[in-house]
């Protein structure tokens, strides 16, 4: 085994490095999650102080979504 955590192959090694790869992608998925979020909610703020709020509203739907969509991806899906 190589001293980065990977095999000869490349791949993970399964003691060690899987769950530090799990910890990590469960960290960037929420990480990504509540960027989403919150930009979701910047956009409905700011909707309501234009007068044009279709677009920002979309906007923020578009962010809510894809902040329920990351939360269903799991590190098997790379």
């Amino acid at each position: 085994m190589l001293r980065s955590g990977l095999n000869a192959d490349g791949a993970m090694a399964k003691e060690n490095g899987n769950l530090d790869y799990e910890r990590g992608w469960n960290a960037a998925i929420l990480a990504a999650c509540r960027w989403h979020e919150a930009q979701a909610a910047q956009a409905m703020v700011l909707s309501r102080r234009t007068r044009f709020p279709k677009n920002l509203e979309r906007d923020a739907e578009v962010h809510r979504r894809s902040a329920e969509m990351m939360a269903t991806l799991s590190a098997e899906d790379v």
